[in-house]
C-alpha cells in the first residue's frame, strides 16, 4: 500500500510540473484584452515638434512626443506586453498633413501604418478632403488620379491600406456604407474564445467641414442611432465585446496623464447620452483633446470607457479589458495614457529636453528607413527659402477670435487678387480650420516652403466675388448662428488688413454684428464689395452657406501661391497687429 501512495503522489506531482498537465488545460477565468487606441495622427511622420503637458510633480512641465518611428515602436512594446490585443485609429489619420506626407497623397502614413500593424481605422472628416473616391484609393491602392497631385510618385504602384477603414455611418446614395462599417478580432486562450466587435463613425457634420463635392452623393448618418443599430449585427456574429471608434470628441479639464472625467464636454456627449450600454468602450478624436473618463461615473446607466489620445501620434491610450471567459462580458476596464517620447527639440519656447520620468522608445527602424525615403523625396522643396519674418505668426486665437496668422493669410490672399485682372478684390477672409500650424522663422528670420505648407495644407483655389454690403453682414452673422458655428462656440473669420467691424454676443440672433467699414468708410447694406476666399469657404464649408451666393466669380491661383508670394514680394513680413475685429466687452 506504501509504495503505491508514493507513485500516486510522485505522478500528482509530476502532473503539476507539466504546463499542459493536469487542470492547465481549463478556460481561464478571464482573458485580459488590450485596445491600442489612437487618434488624428494627420500624416505627422516626422517628430512633429510638440510636447505633451504633465503634472509638474513629476519634475517638468512638458514632455517631447511624437514621430512616426518612435510610434511604431511604441505600439509594438504594448502589443508584446498584452499578446491579445487590437490597435484602432479613431480617424483622420491622413490630410492636414505636413509636406512629407501630403506631398505624395498621404500614401506614406498609410504605407508607415501598414508596417506598424493596426486592425481597424474609423474615417475622420479630413479622410474626405480629397474626395470620397481618394478615400477608396487609400484604402483598395491604385495610381487613379483624383486630385492635382500626381498619385503614385515613389510606390508603383501604390498598395493601399492593409488595414479596413471603417465607415458605418457614411452611406451611399443606395444606403449602403462607403466602406465596411464593422469589424470583427478573435481571442483564444486555452479554448476559451472573446470576440470583440468594432464600429467606425465618422462625425455627421463632415459635410461643413469638407467641400462638398468631395462629399457629393454620400449621406452621414446619426453617429449613435447607427452604433445602437449595428449592435444586434456584431452579436450575431458572435461579439461579446463592443468598441465604437468614432471620429467625434469632447475635452475634459483633468491631467493628461491622469483619468478623469471633469469638465466633460464637447459635440461627443450628447452622442454619449443616446449610445446604448452594451458599448463598453468608445475611442474618440477629432477634438485633439487627450482624456479617459470612466463614463459610468457621468452616467450609471452607461459605463462605457471613454479615451482619446490627443493629436499628432504623440500619445496613445492603452486600454485594458477584463474579460469573463464564462459570462462572455467585460468585468473590470481600465485605461492609461502612453506618451510616445522619442527625441527632443528645441521649439518657439526653447528647448523641449528628455524627461527622465518616461520611456524613451527608440526608433523602428523600418518605418523610420521609409520616413527617410519620403523626406529626401521631399526635402529640396520643404528646404526652399521663402523669405524673411520679422517674429512669429500664432494661429491662436486673440480675444477679438482673429489670429495674427489668419490675418497674414487673409492680407497675402488679397494682395495676390487685388489687381482688376485677377479679380479686383477688396476683402479677404480666413476660416480658422484652415490654419493648421504656426509659422515661426528660424534664428536668422528665415521662411521655408515645408513651412507655408504646413500652415496651409489643403491645396485650395482663391476665388473672388461680388456681394453686397448685406450680404456681407449675413456671412459674418453665421460665424455665431450657422451649423455648428454658435455663440457659445463661434468660428470667427480672420480679415484682411483695412477692412473692420464689432460684434456683441449679447445682441439677438441676426443682430449681432455691425460698424462694417473698408478703410475707415461705412459699408452700406447696397454696396458691392469684390471679396477674396478659399474654394472651400466658396463652395460653403464651416457652415458659412452664403458664400456661395456671390456674383461674378473670378477664379485666383492656389492659396499657398499666395501666401508664397506674399513673403517674396514683402521681406521681411512684420506680424500684422490685431484690432481689425472688435468684440463688445472684450
Amino acid at each position: 500500500m506504501g509504495s503505491n501512495r508514493f507513485i500516486h503522489g510522485a505522478a500528482w506531482a509530476l502532473c503539476l510540473s507539466l504546463i499542459a498537465g493536469c487542470g492547465s488545460s481549463a478556460p481561464p477565468p478571464l482573458m485580459d484584452i488590450a485596445v491600442i487606441g489612437f487618434n488624428d495622427f494627420h500624416g505627422q511622420l516626422e517628430p512633429p515638434r510638440q510636447a505633451v503637458p504633465v503634472p509638474a510633480a513629476t519634475g517638468a512641465a512638458q514632455v517631447p512626443a511624437g514621430g512616426a518611428a518612435y510610434f511604431a515602436s511604441a505600439i509594438a512594446a504594448l502589443k508584446a506586453r498584452h499578446p491579445h490585443h487590437a490597435v484602432v485609429s479613431a480617424g483622420d489619420m491622413v490630410g492636414a498633413s505636413p509636406l512629407v506626407s501630403a506631398l505624395f497623397l498621404d500614401e506614406p502614413t498609410v504605407e508607415a501604418f501598414n508596417a506598424i500593424g493596426i486592425d481597424f481605422h474609423a474615417a475622420g472628416n479630413h479622410e474626405f478632403d480629397r474626395g470620397w473616391r481618394e478615400l477608396l484609393r487609400l484604402q483598395h491602392g491604385g495610381c487613379d488620379k483624383h486630385t492635382l497631385r500626381e498619385p503614385c510618385q515613389i510606390s508603383r504602384p501604390f498598395a493601399g491600406a492593409g488595414f479596413p477603414i471603417l465607415t458605418a455611418n457614411t452611406l451611399q446614395e443606395d444606403g449602403r456604407p462607403l466602406l465596411p462599417a464593422t469589424g470583427i478580432k478573435r481571442f483564444t486562450e486555452r479554448g476559451a474564445t472573446v470576440t470583440v466587435g468594432f464600429i467606425g463613425l465618422t462625425l455627421r457634420t463632415t459635410p461643413t467641414m469638407v467641400t462638398p463635392a468631395g462629399v457629393a452623393g454620400l449621406r452621414f448618418a446619426d453617429e449613435a442611432e447607427t452604433a445602437n443599430a449595428l449592435i444586434p449585427l456584431l452579436r450575431a456574429q458572435g461579439a461579446d465585446v463592443i468598441v465604437a471608434v468614432i471620429h467625434e470628441g469632447g475635452s475634459t479639464t483633468a491631467p493628461v496623464t491622469e483619468p478623469g472625467c471633469e469638465g466633460l464636454s464637447g459635440d461627443i456627449v450628447p452622442i454619449l447620452q443616446r449610445l446604448s450600454p452594451e458599448v463598453d468602450v468608445v475611442v474618440s478624436g477629432h477634438t485633439h483633446r487627450a482624456y479617459i473618463c470612466d463614463y459610468g461615473r457621468v452616467d450609471p446607466a452607461r459605463p462605457f470607457l471613454l479615451t482619446s489620445a490627443g493629436v499628432y501620434g504623440t500619445l496613445l491610450t492603452e486600454i485594458r479589458l477584463a474579460v469573463d471567459t464564462r459570462t462572455r462580458r467585460v468585468a473590470r476596464k481600465s485605461a492609461r495614457q502612453v506618451i510616445v517620447q522619442g527625441e527632443a527639440f528645441t521649439g518657439a519656447q526653447g528647448r523641449v529636453a528628455l524627461h527622465p520620468g518616461f520611456p524613451v522608445f527608440a526608433p523602428d527602424a523600418g518605418v523610420a528607413s521609409l520616413v527617410e525615403r519620403y523626406r529626401a523625396a521631399a526635402a529640396p522643396l520643404v528646404q526652399r527659402p521663402v523669405g524673411q519674418a520679422g517674429g512669429p505668426f500664432l494661429r491662436q486665437q486673440l480675444p477679438s477670435g482673429e489670429s495674427v496668422l489668419g490675418n497674414l493669410i487673409a492680407d497675402a490672399q488679397l494682395a495676390a487678387t487685388r489687381a482688376p485682372e485677377r479679380g479686383g478684390a477688396q476683402i479677404s477672409f480666413m476660416n480658422p480650420g484652415g490654419v493648421r500650424a504656426d509659422l515661426v522663422p528660424d534664428e536668422q528670420g528665415l521662411v521655408r516652403y515645408g513651412q507655408l505648407f504646413a500652415v496651409q495644407p489643403f491645396g485650395n483655389s482663391l476665388e473672388v466675388r461680388s456681394y453686397s454690403g448685406a450680404q456681407l453682414r449675413e456671412i459674418l452673422e453665421q460665424q455665431f448662428d450657422s451649423g455648428t458655428n454658435t455663440v457659445q462656440r463661434p468660428r470667427v473669420l480672420s480679415v484682411s488688413e483695412g477692412f473692420g467691424y464689432r460684434y456683441d454676443l449679447s445682441r439677438p440672433r441676426g443682430e449681432r454684428v455691425s460698424g462694417l467699414t473698408l478703410h475707415g468708410a461705412p459699408i452700406a447694406p447696397g454696396d458691392t464689395l469684390r471679396v477674396v476666399v478659399s474654394s472651400y469657404l466658396a463652395s460653403g464649408g464651416d457652415n458659412f452657406t452664403m458664400f456661395t451666393e456671390g456674383r461674378d466669380a473670378v477664379g485666383g491661383g492656389q492659396d499657398l501661391d499666395a501666401l508664397e508670394d506674399y513673403f517674396r514680394t514683402h521681406s521681411p513680413v512684420a506680424p500684422p497687429g490685431a484690432g481689425r475685429i472688435v468684440r463688445a466687452g472684450s
